[in-house]
């Protein structure tokens, strides 16, 4: 909030925190040790270790075994409410901010959870220098006393309460990963051991202990029964399955209890009502679904070539991906979605534009031009595939003289050579890591999904300067209309390709509770209870 003497003074009272204290308590009680609660859902899972973790399945689990210093609840992620942290001041100019920490956070081995964890925590991501290390560019983290943490940013940083509820800078026990090959300073890339262990077995003070972990089949969590906080998790394991097809999901959650499908569309849920053994929510989703074409020569002289860019970008029938996506699903007229600050609005999407698209075709000075997308052949987004999208593409494309060839693979051998760089071409899908438009500065020249396309950093200075002015912005208002200005060059410019924003359907058994769906962690584990 903003004092009447002008001095930005962001603080969580320790009235709030009573009160989400009291919230948390309400319908606890011990561990259903004989339940199970089973969440199906389609993997894109990497890693369990939160510096290496860096997709939406990822950040599920993470999110219900370890803790943030700040969080959000019941779905509501406009104010990040005290967690770790029981409270945060920020200084006028929105780069040094300041976390309190109680004093009664114990990691499951019953360690306290001290300001030495979360600066290990934080110094290990951001020297792995994995994907997720991108939220705390510019940030450093200094530890005043055991219980009080200061992050201090180089550049105004007013997204930064957001960024840390984010799994990315979930906080781990320092003791116990460095007596696993931890590293936390310079050079932790090259010398840190620790992901083995951590995808074997969790160092953190949530809710759930990690107690098997499968990137292909299934990853099982136990409860942790000697959790700090009021609210005790519910259920005595937790088993999140890899189910890949919503027909299989749709009829699991329809023969069980205590089941959650997490990838179903609004299409597979027509005609299914709350009621009738499930309850059935519909919420927004932050996925952005889009498309990325290189821009380095080398890695493909037609998709590099701008005509074909604007060929491309003309071609495609968005109206016709959006109905492909289903009920909920919408055109996105930028990369931020819609929920967020700074979203475009629809007027500002791309319009199909089949004339301009051929004459863009006969300017590149290209005979007969040809290239490859890729897509993951066992990855869907709210119940959406890619195969369907990736054939629409293909189809538009031919229309104006693009000849496109499909390479479908398994997530995990599409998106490694993808995240190196080495794709031509391809569709992907952005979750939100945390809930403001500064997530998607990643896609901004010098960002690092932005570099996967030889988008570097100096290419396009008048989109930089834009960039740079949003980064010293702490006024909301402005921000806002930076980051529209800025969507707005990159969809005349860019070679990423905003396609569609996907609805969310949440079906549960009707005896489960608190399945309120979240943009970034998806569901709080902690939360769901049996009736």
């Amino acid at each position: 909030m903003r004092s009447g003497s002008g001095v930005t003074i962001i603080a969580v009272s320790a009235l709030l925190t009573l009160l989400i204290g009291c919230t948390q308590a309400t319908g606890g009680g011990s561990p259903v040790a004989n339940q199970t609660l089973v969440i199906d859902k389609t993997f894109d899972l990497k890693s369990a270790d939160p510096a290496h973790m860096f997709d939406s399945t990822g950040q599920l689990i993470d999110h219900a075994l370890y803790d943030p210093l700040l969080s959000y609840s019941n779905g509501d992620v406009t104010k990040p409410i005290p967690w770790v942290a029981s409270s945060y001041t920020a200084s006028s100019d929105a780069r040094v901010y300041t976390f309190p920490l109680r004093h009664d956070v114990k990691f499951s081995d019953g360690t306290a959870l001290t300001s030495a964890d979360v600066a290990f925590s934080f110094n290990r991501l951001i020297n792995l220098k994995e994907n997720g290390s991108y939220v705390l560019d510019g940030i450093t983290v200094s530890t005043p006393d055991p219980y009080t943490v200061v992050l201090t940013s180089s550049t105004p940083n007013p997204a930064l309460p957001s960024i840390v509820t984010s799994p990315f800078l979930s906080i781990l026990n320092s003791k116990v990963v460095k007596a696993h090959g931890g590293v936390d300073t310079q050079g932790a890339d090259k010398t840190d051991q620790a992901q083995t262990f951590l995808d074997e077995n969790s160092a953190g003070s949530g809710p759930y202990i990690l107690q098997s972990f499968s990137i292909a089949t299934e990853v099982v969590l136990k409860a942790n029964t000697s959790y700090w906080g009021p609210a005790k998790p519910k259920f005595g394991k937790v088993v999140i399955r890899n189910v890949q097809t919503s027909a299989s999901q749709l009829l699991s959650v329809q023969r069980g209890k205590n089941e959650i499908a997490l990838d179903l569309s609004p299409a597979d849920v027509k005609g299914l009502t709350s009621g009738q053994g499930v309850n059935v929510s519909y919420a927004a989703a932050a996925n952005t679904i889009y498309m990325f074409l290189h821009l380095n020569p080398q890695v493909s002289t037609v998709t590099s070539n701008s005509h074909i860019l604007n060929a491309v970008r003309y071609a495609i029938d968005y109206t016709g991906l959006v109905q492909l996506a289903g009920s909920g699903a919408s055109v996105l007229p930028g990369l931020v979605p819609s929920i967020f600050l700074g979203a475009l609005p629809a007027s500002d999407a791309l319009k199909t534009d089949v004339a301009k698209a051929k004459a863009e075709v006969s300017a590149s000075g290209i005979t007969k031009p040809s290239f490859t997308i890729s897509y993951p052949t066992d990855y869907f987004v709210n119940g959406v595939g890619f195969k369907i999208i990736a054939e629409k593409v293909q189809a538009d494309l031919a229309t104006v003289g693009i000849t496109v060839n499909l390479d479908g693979a398994p997530f995990i051998t599409y998106v490694t050579p993808y995240r190196a760089g080495k794709r031509p071409a391809g569709l992907a899908v952005w979750a939100a890591d945390y809930p403001d438009p500064a997530d998607y500065l990643t896609f901004f020249p010098g960002g690092a999904v932005a570099k996967r396309v030889g988008l570097t950093a100096g290419s396009d200075p008048p989109l930089d300067a834009i960039v740079n002015q949003v980064l010293a912005e702490p006024d909301t208002a402005r921000r806002a209309q930076l980051y529209q200005d800025i969507q707005r060059i990159m969809n005349q410019r860019s070679s990423f390709i905003p396609l569609v924003q996907t609805g969310q359907v949440v079906v549960a058994s009707s005896n489960l509770t608190n399945t309120t769906f979240n943009i970034t962690w998806e569901l709080d584990l902690q939360a769901i209870d049996s009736k």
